[in-house]
């Protein structure tokens, strides 16, 4: 009984582990995607720097926002 206890805590572990994992790997691909982007379009379109870097930094911090979610969603489901 007591090691299947053991064996349960474990998966859920391993399982909030790999999610924290994820919504970490998530942020940095849409943050590279956003960076990517903005600068393609800063290239394209420079008289228009400072309004695409004010949107990229809110996009990005979204983004952030998000990912911090669901990493303590994910530790916290460990309870």
């Amino acid at each position: 009984m007591i090691s299947l206890l053991l064996a349960v805590e474990g998966i859920a572990k391993l399982g909030a582990a790999i999610g924290a994992g994820l919504a970490a790997i998530g942020a940095g691909i849409g943050i590279g995607k956003i960076g990517g982007q903005a600068m393609d379009a800063m290239a394209r379109q420079p008289e228009v720097m400072n309004k695409l870097f004010t949107n990229m930094i809110v996009a990005a911090a979204l983004i952030e926002g998000v990912a911090l979610f669901a990493a303590v969603i994910a530790f916290l489901c460990v309870g």
